[in-house]
């Protein structure tokens, strides 16, 4: 059972897949977008970034002869024996997660699974993908500490002084320039996370490289699917997660988001040119995050400088523990069809802890008169 000869289980994981990581990493792409423009309609915001979605697929589909991944397929083939069931259950968790506001790497929970189960194809593909984003957040966090350190004295300011300005349209114009820069960036990087559940045919070249084709038939429909789940995205502004932009400074100016998506997005067309190793984008923003924040407090003094190091810490922790909770289930989840006990227990413990997790968060996502 199928659908564009998409077998039942692909199918539902590249759903869960196309929702979860999207809402997941809209902190990092759109976050900042939706809430410098919280004053205009969704369905504007929604068709802006669906245009560009549209725009990067096409691109993909002719000009890289299909390749919809842009090479980040490239050493995760599509599994020899189909999609399991256990390939779809990273991104139900990551759906779960998302609801509660927990952001992890989409890359690491889902891609994990397919590198360690993988065989010789996939021989190290997990290790590259660690040091890449490790690498990446380093970047990221001195890059943004030192552009900050130097323009965050007047830039933050300046911004914090003249809040009647926010909406000038020059800016407005700029901002979403970066947004859609930023945005066509991210999905270069992150489509492999959600077209790795479908059909594809990979060939080597006689000079060794190797070619990853998607039909075009599926393309269009997997466009139409992510287009569509976007609007519930854009409806719901982002969801609970978006609270992670919203408590960051000025992310609700056009003028300061601007330079976080640029900066941004210059980083991702950086590691995408160096190679072809899928990596953690989250990792990559909180890196960019944290070293934004360090040299606002010690600068302007706009934030407590202690808040600020206990928000980079508590980002870091959330991006180790969804890196944990990748490996576990990438480990456990194909054992459990051999009968191993050890499997069982190990999840049942992560369901425990996640559990409880979301059961707390949910408790904090309470309004105050509820919680009395």
């Amino acid at each position: 059972m199928g659908l564009f000869n998409i077998e039942l289980l692909a199918l539902v994981g590249f759903l869960l897949g196309a929702y979860s990581i999207v809402a997941n990493d809209a902190i990092q792409t759109l976050g900042t977008f939706l809430s410098s423009n919280s004053h205009r309609p969704w369905w504007v915001l929604w068709i802006y970034a669906s245009s560009i979605i549209i725009a990067v697929m096409a691109y993909a589909f002719f000009a890289n002869n299909g390749d919809i991944a842009f090479g980040r397929l490239n050493t995760i083939p599509f599994p020899e024996t189909g999609i399991k069931w256990w390939h779809a259950v990273p991104p139900l968790v990551l759906l779960l997660l998302t609801r509660y506001g927990i952001p992890v790497s989409t890359t690491f929970l889902v891609l994990t699974i397919f590198s360690l189960t993988g065989g010789a194809a996939t021989d190290g593909v997990m290790e590259k993908m660690l040091v890449k984003s490790g690498l990446g957040w380093v970047v990221a966090f001195f890059a943004g500490g030192l552009i900050y350190a130097v323009v965050a004295g007047k830039l933050e300011k300046w911004v914090a002084a003249t809040r009647e300005r926010a909406h000038d349209l020059r800016w407005t114009v700029l901002q979403w320039c970066s947004t859609a820069f930023l945005w066509s960036q991210w999905l270069i990087q992150d489509l492999a996370n959600i077209f790795v559940f479908l059909p594809r045919t990979t060939t080597v070249g006689a000079d060794g490289n190797i070619m990853v084709h998607f039909d075009g038939s599926l393309i269009i429909f997997a466009t139409l699917v992510m287009v569509g789940l976007h609007a519930l995205i854009f409806a719901t502004r982002g969801g609970e997660i978006q609270k992670i932009v919203l408590s960051k400074t000025n992310t609700t100016d056009v003028r300061a988001a601007t330079l976080v998506d640029f900066i941004y997005g210059v980083v991702l067309l950086v590691f995408k040119e160096w190679s072809d190793i899928p990596m953690s984008t989250t990792w990559v923003f909180l890196g960019l995050l944290a070293g934004r924040e360090i040299a606002i407090s010690y600068v302007t003094h706009l934030r407590d400088t202690a808040a600020a190091r206990f928000d980079i810490f508590t980002d870091i922790a959330r991006a180790f523990a969804g890196l944990v909770v990748s490996v576990i289930l990438a480990i456990a989840l194909p054992a459990t069809s051999t009968g191993a006990w050890w499997a069982f227990a190990l999840l049942g413990l992560l369901a425990v802890a996640l559990g409880a997790l979301m059961y707390r968060r949910r408790t904090d996502m309470r309004p105050v008169a509820e919680t009395e």
